[in-house]
């Protein structure tokens, strides 16, 4: 657990992550919320609040008397919000640099074709 952020919100991203890698499949049971507080013993209100998260975002469903689960499209959805955030937070700041540098597009593409390059031979 991160100290920086609430522990609410590290819950429901482990399971996202957990969704987006594929180890917690569409229509798979998630943990309940008194195994995720055993698991990483915090309180079980606080575990149900990053389920409950999830559950308002449509990337999980409760089925009454049985438990959460993985929503139905929920791994391309989840996958489409990183891909928007991952856009927004290292995209966006590299095209403004690369602007106040006078970096033109032509330029930018090869720095980035020579860095994958290198660390694909790595």
């Amino acid at each position: 657990m991160d100290d920086g952020r609430p522990i609410f919100l590290q819950i429901a991203e482990q399971i996202e992550s957990s969704i987006i890698d594929g180890s917690l499949a569409e229509e798979t049971q998630v943990p309940s919320t008194n195994e995720l507080a055993a698991f990483h013993r915090i309180n079980p209100a606080t575990a149900a609040k990053g389920v409950n998260q999830l559950v308002d975002d449509g990337i999980l469903y409760k089925k009454r008397g049985i438990g959460m689960f993985v929503s139905p499209g929920a791994q391309a959805k989840l996958r489409q919000r990183r891909r928007d955030q991952f856009a927004e937070q290292y995209l966006q700041p590299l095209f403004t640099e690369a602007a106040k540098l006078g970096i033109e597009g032509s330029e930018l593409r090869a720095m980035i074709e020579h860095h994958l390059t290198k660390e694909q031979q790595a």
